[in-house]
C-alpha cells in the first residue's frame, strides 16, 4: 500500500504568537521535518494543513519537504481560531471526505502526526482515529530536548486500546448519536391515503413506549422509515439510530457486527471492535431483514434481548445494554416458527407490537404526491429546471403496480433526471411500466390519483375510484381464501403470502369473519 502523512503545520503563524507559545530552540528543525528524517518514514503522499494566517509561513515548510515525498500539497483550513475545538470539527469533517476520496483507504495507509498544531487540533486527531472516522496510526516525535544522543527510536506510535477510557469513550457515543440526528432529520413518511394515516396513528403510539416493534411490509416499502420516525417519536429520539441489514453478512461477520469482537478472537480482528448493540446503546437499534438469521445467531440475540447484556466475540466481559429493538423482514415469522426456521421464543420476544408497512399499489394517489418529492429531489441539483410529467404518463404510472414498491418509484423518478429534458412523457418511461398499462383503457387521472370518466362516445362506463377498486379486489380475495380454507386464518394467510396478523387486520377493516363466505 501507499503512504500518506497527514499533519498540521509546525511553522506558525504571522504576527504576534500566542502568549503561552514558547521560541522554538535554535537547530530544532520542528516535528514535521524530524519526523521526515527518519529512515522509516517514508512516504508517498504528504498533506499540510493550516489555518489562513499561516498559509504564507506553511509553503516554506512545505517546499522544504518536497524532497521527501514525490507528492507534498498544502490544504488552507478555513478556521480562524485554531483553539476552538467545535469550529475544527465543523471544517475537519468535509476536509476528511475530500481526502478519502484523494487517498482511498483500501489503497493508502495513513499517518497523523499528533505533535504539530494546537492542543485542541491535536486532540481531535486523536478523537477521529478513536471515533472510527479517520483510519489511521497516530504518530508522536519526542521534542529534541528529551532526545538522548543516540536514541533508539524519536518517533512513537500512539495507542488508546483501553475501552474504558472515558473522554474517548463518551466523544466516540457523541459522534455516533449526531451523525444518527443527521441521518433522521430528513426521515419523512410521504403519503396522505388511508393505508398511510393508519400507519402514521400506529406509529405514534407505539413511539410512547418502549416495546420492541417487529416492522412488517414488501422489499422496498420504507421498512426503515418507518422505524426511523419510531425512534425520533420515541423518548430516545435524543439517542443514536443505528440500523443493520443482517442479511447481507454471514453468519461470523454479522455476529462480530452486532455484539463486536475482542482483538485477536478470529483471523484479521486486529483490534477491538464494539458492535452495533453497543453503538446504539441509549437509542435504537435497527435490525432490518431479521428473518434472514442463523440459528446460531438467533440464539446469541435472544440471550442479549432477554438479559440485556452481551460478550463481545472471544470475550469475557459482561456489557450491559439500554438498547430498543426494532426488527422488519418482508418474510412471514409465523410461517418460518412453524416450519422450524425461526425460534418461536425470538418471534414473540422481538413482536412486543407489529406494523405493517403498505405496498404502494395499496396507496391509491400517493404516487402522485411521491412522485413529485422525488422530483424534489431531481430539481436540486438541476437549479430549479422542472420536469412536467405528461397527463398519459402519470396515468401509466398511477397504474403499474410496481412491485418494487417506493423504492422502485423513486428509481424511475431519479432516471427522469438523467435522460429527460423538459418533459416526461410516455416514451420515457421503463419499458415495464409501458407494458403493464394496457388494462387501464383510455381513462385519464385525476390529480388525486382516481380513473376519471371515459370520454363520452367511446362506450365505457364510469370508473370506481383506484383504491376503491383495489379495496373492492382485495376484500374478494379474502373472502374466497377464508372460504377455500375453512375459516382457517393462518393457512389463508399463507394462501395470501401476507402476515397472519395483516390478514386480522383487514379482515376487521372490511368486517370478515373466518366463518364467512364473503
Amino acid at each position: 500500500m501507499k503512504r500518506l502523512l497527514l499533519t498540521w503545520s509546525d511553522a506558525g503563524t504571522l504576527g504576534p504568537a500566542p502568549a503561552h507559545q514558547g521560541r522554538r530552540p535554535e537547530g530544532d528543525r520542528g516535528p514535521v521535518l524530524r519526523l521526515l528524517d527518519q529512515e522509516e518514514s517514508r512516504y508517498d503522499a504528504i498533506v499540510v494543513l493550516t489555518i489562513p494566517a499561516g498559509e504564507a509561513p506553511s509553503r516554506a515548510l512545505v517546499e522544504r519537504a518536497r524532497g521527501r515525498a514525490p507528492r507534498v500539497e498544502l490544504r488552507v483550513v478555513d478556521v480562524d481560531d485554531p483553539s476552538d475545538y467545535a469550529k475544527l470539527f465543523r471544517a475537519l469533517g468535509p476536509l476528511l471526505g475530500k481526502l478519502r476520496r484523494a487517498f482511498p483507504p483500501a489503497a493508502w495507509a495513513t499517518d497523523v502526526l499528533l505533535s504539530a498544531g494546537t492542543p485542541q487540533a491535536q486532540t481531535l486527531w486523536v478523537i477521529l482515529v478513536q471515533a472510527g472516522l479517520l483510519p489511521a496510526r497516530m504518530l508522536q516525535v519526542i521534542p529534541a530536548a528529551f532526545v538522548p544522543r543516540p536514541h533508539p527510536r524519536a518517533v512513537r506510535e500512539v495507542r488508546l486500546d483501553i475501552e474504558g477510557f472515558p473522554e474517548i469513550r463518551a466523544l466516540r457515543e457523541e459522534v455516533v448519536r449526531l451523525r444518527a440526528e443527521a441521518r433522521t432529520r430528513d426521515a419523512v413518511l410521504v403519503g396522505e391515503s388511508e393505508p398511510m394515516r393508519f400507519l402514521r396513528a400506529r406509529i405514534a403510539r407505539v413511539a410512547a413506549t418502549d416495546v420492541p416493534v417487529l416492522i412488517l411490509g414488501e422489499t422496498g416499502t420504507g421498512k426503515e422509515l418507518a422505524a426511523r420516525a419510531i425512534h425520533e417519536q420515541s423518548p430516545r429520539g435524543g439517542g443514536p439510530f443505528i440500523a443493520e441489514n443482517c442479511g447481507v453478512f454471514a453468519e461470523g461477520v454479522l455476529a462480530s457486527e452486532l455484539f463486536g469482537h475482542e482483538a485477536g478472537a478470529f483471523t484479521g480482528a486486529a483490534g477491538r471492535r464494539r458492535g452495533v448493540f453497543e453503538q446504539a446503546h441509549g437509542g435504537t437499534l435497527f435490525l432490518d431483514e431479521i428473518g434472514e438469521l442463523s440459528p446460531r445467531v438467533q440464539a446469541s440475540l435472544l440471550r442479549v434481548l432477554q438479559d440485556g447484556t452481551l460478550r463481545r466475540v472471544g470475550g469475557e466481559a459482561t456489557i450491559e445494554l439500554d438498547v430498543r429493538v426494532l426488527a422488519a423482514t418482508h418474510r412471514d415469522l409465523a410461517a418460518m416458527v412453524e416450519r422450524g426456521e425461526f425460534r418461536e421464543d425470538l418471534y414473540y420476544r422481538l413482536r412486543g407490537a407489529v406494523i405493517e408497512v403498505p405496498p404502494l399499489r395499496a396507496r391509491g394517489g400517493d404516487i402522485e404526491i411521491l412522485m413529485q418529492a422525488f422530483l424534489d429531489e431531481v430539481r436540486a441539483p438541476r437549479k430549479g429546471r422542472g420536469l412536467k410529467v405528461t397527463r398519459e404518463a402519470l396515468r401509466r404510472l398511477c397504474s403499474h403496480p410496481w412491485p418494487g414498491n417506493v423504492r422502485e418509484l423513486r428509481a424511475e423518478v431519479l432516471r427522469w433526471g438523467v435522460f429527460c429534458d423538459q418533459t416526461v412523457d410516455v416514451g420515457d418511461l421503463a419499458p415495464e411500466i409501458t407494458a403493464a398499462a394496457g388494462s387501464a383503457g383510455s381513462a385519464g387521472v385525476g390529480a388525486g390519483g382516481a380513473v376519471r370518466p371515459a370520454e363520452p362516445g367511446t362506450g365505457g362506463d364510469e370508473v370506481a375510484p383506484l383504491a376503491d377498486a383495489v379495496a373492492s379486489a382485495e376484500r374478494a380475495a379474502i373472502g374466497r381464501a377464508l372460504r377455500v380454507h375453512r375459516g382457517n386464518i393462518s393457512r389463508a394467510a399463507r394462501a395470501l403470502a401476507i402476515d397472519r396478523n395483516t390478514l386480522k387486520r383487514k379482515m376487521a377493516a372490511y368486517g370478515l369473519r373466518g366463518d364467512e363466505a364473503a
